[in-house]
């Protein structure tokens, strides 16, 4: 399924996801100017590689943390994470402001990409994306925007037709695969050994923004009850 949009509109111009969006394209198109060889030294100086991490040790191994989610291995990786952003990510921008929005965004990818490296400890394979974060975006969305609707781009006999989803259908039914994929390569490679898709990473996130939203359903509501008893 591909999403198109959302039932949401924005009441702010998401300044920042634009900002967002930006900065991972014009890090990917000079990626793609680089040569072979710098491109792997790119990758592996600020892709998140599992073992250097934890075998490291005080502030020096926290850059490809922050580094690793704006890069990405190739132009579909990039498309599918910044068409999920750009839909998605405005509403939350909306709720949390613009500022408040960078930090979820960035806090969503650390707890992703530690929840991966918990599983992958011993993983030689550098971490690349920005769909950990993005997972964060989604996560939160589901919580905060349960009743909205995704327009998305559905495979059917091989055309994609335009069909209307749910929200909590759309991304409930992503996150679902995201944890059947991950503890099949658990039960199939073993996560010590294990590369390709972080799938972790995306169910960390996802894990992250249910959190964060979860806290501020609760918070609103108390305040609303607050307001019910001074009446």
């Amino acid at each position: 399924m591909i999403p198109r949009r959302d039932s949401i509109p924005s009441r702010r111009f998401p300044i920042t996801n634009l900002v967002l969006i930006v900065i991972n394209v014009v890090v990917f198109l000079a990626e793609s100017t680089m040569r072979p060889v710098a491109l792997e030294r790119l990758i592996m100086s600020y892709g998140l590689t599992p073992v250097l991490f934890w075998q490291g040790g005080g502030l020096g191994r926290w850059p490809p943390v922050f580094a690793s989610m704006f890069l990405h291995a190739g132009w579909w990786h990039l498309i599918s994470n910044m068409l999920a952003l750009y839909v998605f990510g405005d509403n939350i921008e909306d709720r949390l402001g613009h500022v408040g929005y960078l930090a979820f965004y960035v806090f969503s990818g650390v707890a992703a990409a530690m929840a991966q490296m918990l599983v992958s400890s011993r993983s030689f394979a550098p971490m690349v994306g920005a769909s950990g974060a993005i997972a964060g975006v989604l996560g939160a969305y589901i919580l905060l925007y349960p009743r909205a609707r995704v327009w998305s781009l559905v495979p059917l006999f091989f055309i994609f037709r335009p069909v209307q989803i749910p929200a909590v259908v759309y991304l409930g039914f992503w996150f679902i695969s995201q944890l059947f994929n991950g503890f099949l390569a658990l039960g199939v490679m073993g996560a010590v050994e294990s590369g390709g898709v972080a799938w972790f990473a995306h169910i960390g996130g996802f894990v992250f923004g249910l959190v964060i939203a979860g806290l501020l359903v609760l918070r609103d509501r108390r305040e609303r009850a607050r307001e019910d008893q001074a009446w």
